[in-house]
């Protein structure tokens, strides 16, 4: 009957190996445990400021605008599409297919109008809330400074979907940091 034995070298590196794991493993969940958490709604405070107000306002003015555009540069092609459809019946074929694909560019400059004021809209929503943002950033990291917090979670997202399922009042009243936030923001 032969035993088997491991080579010492096997042995060794098994070892350190096993050690390496943990002590890699074992700091993190002693850090895990330490880490204080807070939690705000930055959807809430966005709501509340006053100048979000402004921002809508000139959001809104800027999009008028664009529909406007949108509108005249439809009702143009419209009134095109509808000539040619009162004079198709007469038109030789090879002005029919010229005017059709006229119409046809025509259609596609309008669709890319639309794009491009989708992505202006974008463009100047982003312009106008970046310094919004930034002071509400600003914000939350001296308010989980000052209350010594290692992260802080946004409960919702943009769009206003939960991300944060459930808070005890208790974890809630401790590390619901918005208050404070909006204090700081003097909302």
């Amino acid at each position: 009957m032969k035993l088997s034995t491991r080579n010492p070298i096997q042995s060794l590196f098994l070892f350190a190996f096993a050690l390496t794991i943990g002590l890699i493993t074992a700091p993190s969940e002693v850090a895990a445990q330490d880490m204080k958490v807070g939690f705000v709604e930055p959807r809430i405070i966005l709501e509340r400021m006053p100048e979000m107000r402004a921002v809508q306002q000139r959001l809104q003015n800027f999009a008028d605008r664009k529909r406007t555009e949108l509108i005249e540069a439809e009702n143009s092609f419209q009134q095109q599409f509808q000539s040619y459809q009162e004079r198709s019946s007469v038109m030789s074929e090879s002005a029919r297919a010229t005017e059709e694909e006229r119409l046809g560019q025509v259609s596609a400059e309008l669709q890319q109008l639309q794009a491009t004021a989708e992505q202006e809209l974008a463009q100047r929503r982003a312009e106008l809330m970046s310094p919004i943002l930034q002071q509400i950033q600003d914000a939350i990291d001296a308010v989980a400074a000052e209350k010594g917090l290692d992260i802080v979670l946004n409960t919702t997202t943009s769009t206003g979907d939960v991300i944060i399922l459930y808070v005890s009042d208790e974890v809630r009243e401790q590390n619901d940091i918005t208050e404070a936030v909006m204090a700081r923001l003097e909302i």
